[in-house]
């Protein structure tokens, strides 16, 4: 597959993870997530989808350059894969079941899963590692406010 077809690819596949979760996300958000007491430094609702959106696009990024090294590492594809589920079930467990308790727990094994693929990827890419410590970051902090959400509440 040319390089091209292998970046859009990659992307594409990020990008629908980020899409399939909206799905169980924004029909909570104007009434549950509303009615929620929130920390201080919750950001406003509208940050979360830029953001998402740029951390699922340096996702696919990382994911083409760890391709592209024509790695057979079925391990680092699995665990990428695994995050990518973690990623999407979030949003299933906070938003769909309401449960911010359950959530947390399971934000916890997807900051293991993308630190597990920092790891792995940089073996093969550091660059493909580098670009997906934005999202370690991201998904540290939506772990703070997910602890703040579930004490608060």
């Amino acid at each position: 597959m040319k390089k091209a077809a292998k970046l859009v690819f990659s992307v594409v596949i990020c990008l629908l993870v980020g899409a399939v979760g909206s799905i169980f996300t924004y029909s909570s958000i104007p009434n549950w997530y509303a009615s929620l007491n929130k920390p201080s430094f919750n950001p406003p609702n509208w940050i979360f989808g830029p953001v998402w959106t740029a951390l699922y696009i340096l996702m696919g990024i990382s994911l083409c350059l760890f391709w592209d090294r024509k790695t057979k590492s079925k391990k680092s594809y699995a665990i990428f894969s695994i995050q990518l589920g973690l990623n999407i079930l979030w949003s299933i467990i906070f938003f769909a079941l309401h449960s911010p308790f359950l959530a947390f727990i399971e934000i916890i094994l997807l900051w293991i899963a993308i630190l597990l693929t920092i790891l792995n990827f940089h073996k093969v890419s550091k660059t493909a590692a580098y670009l997906l410590i934005p999202y370690i970051c991201w998904v540290s902090f939506a772990s703070v406010l997910n602890l703040f959400i579930l004490l608060l509440n």
